[in-house]
């Protein structure tokens, strides 16, 4: 590992300037590891998010449990709000810059979003695997109705309150992720889902499966709201590419249900650009 030879100008991150311009970077340090010289080449995308958010190289389940966990959530498909809200922003013309923005503030929140998976993760690190522990903090956080930047919760964080039993991709994400894990949360999230499930009085989400893994992968409740609006992302930015090319007309759901009786492309008038059926 190549040692930075400057001061740090972060607790992350250290430059040396090149010789002929002091606005470019010479040499890159990320907590130590010389970026363009050690990482890149060397290391992969799970690996380099672990690094630049724990400040340690990860163990090699680690890096497998992070890897599986971003391909789990990548794309959560149309039907997640925050994909959706990046659709509309696609069709509608907007920038791509607006349709993840769009993205990012839709799925924020604490119904499917990234503040739920902060709460979860705050339950790990209160109740561990108790389940008597689970009951008492779920009870609390539900009945805490103070009102700061957030609205009080109104169900459990990583549960599906409209759900009847936990979707497939769930349970399946779930079997996967706690292979890696040995005896940590996603293990015991899957010997005692159903306790859990009774508990919340709702089925197990994907936010609280991608709560356990973030939390066995050692990352604070502010790191795992953060990494969980990063990883879902790619999702979005395509979906919003793929709508803004097909049009309203074919917007998943909905397109075949909506019908102008007065569509002023058939009676010849003229239409904005871009906005044409």
């Amino acid at each position: 590992m190549s040692e930075a030879t400057q001061p740090y100008i972060s607790h992350i991150w250290a430059e040396e300037a090149e010789p002929d311009n002091p606005f470019e970077a010479k040499a890159c340090y990320c907590h130590g590891y010389d970026v363009y010289g050690d990482l890149l080449g060397k290391a992969g995308w799970a690996e380099s998010l672990y690094l630049l958010f724990r400040g340690e190289r990860p163990l090699p389940a680690h890096s497998r449990l992070l890897e599986h966990l971003s391909v789990a959530l990548m794309n959560r498909g149309p039907r997640d709000h925050s994909v959706r809200a990046a659709m509309n922003g696609g069709v509608g013309g907007s920038a791509a810059a607006t349709s993840l923005m769009a993205a990012l503030a839709v799925g924020a929140g604490q119904y499917g979003g990234a503040h739920e998976v902060f709460h979860a993760v705050n339950l790990w690190q209160t109740c561990g695997q108790d389940l008597a522990a689970w009951q008492t903090g779920l009870r609390a956080l539900l009945d805490n109705k103070e009102v700061d930047i957030w609205l009080p919760v109104e169900h459990a964080p990583g549960f599906e309150p409209n759900g009847v039993s936990c979707p497939t991709p769930v349970r399946q994400t779930l079997a996967v992720l706690a292979a890696h894990t040995g005896d940590g949360a996603l293990r015991w999230l899957g010997d005692n889902r159903e306790e859990l499930e009774a508990l919340a009085g709702c089925p197990l989400a994907m936010t609280g499966v991608a709560a356990a893994a973030l939390f066995d992968l050692g990352f604070t409740a502010e790191q795992a709201e953060m990494l969980f609006l990063l990883l879902r992302l790619p999702g979005a930015a395509a979906h919003a590419l793929e709508q803004q090319a097909l049009g309203w007309r074919k917007f998943p759901f909905i397109g075949s249900r909506v019908e102008l009786e007065d569509d002023p492309g058939a009676m010849g008038v003229p239409t904005i650009e871009g906005l044409e059926p």
